[in-house]
């Protein structure tokens, strides 16, 4: 899989691409990064990539030129998202991101910066994405929030894949705690079903852990979670 980042500051990608799950995965060409500045395709001889708003305003608009000609000496393949970071955008899910894991070859992200991008980028958008309610300094930070989490999806970045099944939000439901060596650690005890090596019992109580956690956590999501008769939890509790 292709990511292409529009960034004015490619610089903040070299870092966190080459740790971790995600460093392995494009080291093994699971998917590929590039990054690809529209400054460099600035025509002036200032390379100016913002300028005032129409209308007035406080702030600096991304001037359209040097943003279409970046997306444009892109590569294009047969199945591709141009998507604008923004917190205007539908908010980043799992769901989202099992959908461009599945069935994308390549995804080109637009990181703004400034006031934002003159609207006639959006010409240029097939979808406006959002990390959160909230406003950043610019798109590279959710950028990178996609792009680790649609990369750990793709076959051979996680070892074992029964992992991806238990991850929260795969049943609608938030992930169960989890414990390990020592038993005991300053008077905490990890849970004794999890020491009995009942398997169905651990079952049962990891997936009561996930109704209950989601139940107090993210009660928003139990309207459309995948609950069924014998997680005993009523649908008419479900507020």
């Amino acid at each position: 899989m292709r990511f292409d980042i529009v960034t004015l500051f490619p610089e903040f990608f070299s870092g966190p691409l080459r740790v971790g799950l995600l460093g392995k995965a494009l080291d093994r060409q699971i998917a590929e990064v590039h990054c690809t500045n529209p400054r460099d395709f600035a025509t002036d001889k200032h390379r100016r990539v913002d300028d005032e708003p129409y209308g007035g305003g406080v702030g600096m608009v991304m001037k359209p030129e040097p943003l279409f000609a970046a997306v444009e000496s892109l590569p294009v393949l047969p199945r591709r998202e141009v998507v604008f970071l923004s917190p205007q955008g539908e908010p980043m899910t799992q769901t989202l991101f099992k959908q461009w894991a599945g069935e994308t070859e390549q995804l080109v992200l637009i990181c703004g910066r400034y006031e934002g991008i003159d609207e006639r980028v959006m010409n240029l958008v097939t979808r406006e994405v959002s990390l959160g309610d909230f406003v950043l300094t610019g798109g590279e930070v959710p950028a990178l929030a996609l792009i680790d989490g649609v990369v750990r999806l793709l076959p051979g970045t996680v070892g074992k894949t029964e992992s991806l099944q238990a991850d929260s939000f795969e049943d609608g439901l938030l992930d169960y705690p989890h414990y390990t060596r020592p038993p005991v650690f300053r008077d905490y005890a990890v849970p004794e079903v999890l020491l009995s090596g009942n398997h169905a019992k651990i079952a049962q109580w990891r997936r009561e852990q996930q109704i209950e956690r989601t139940r107090q956590r993210r009660p928003d999501l139990l309207s459309d979670a995948n609950l069924e008769e014998t997680d005993g939890y009523e649908r008419s509790n479900r507020s």
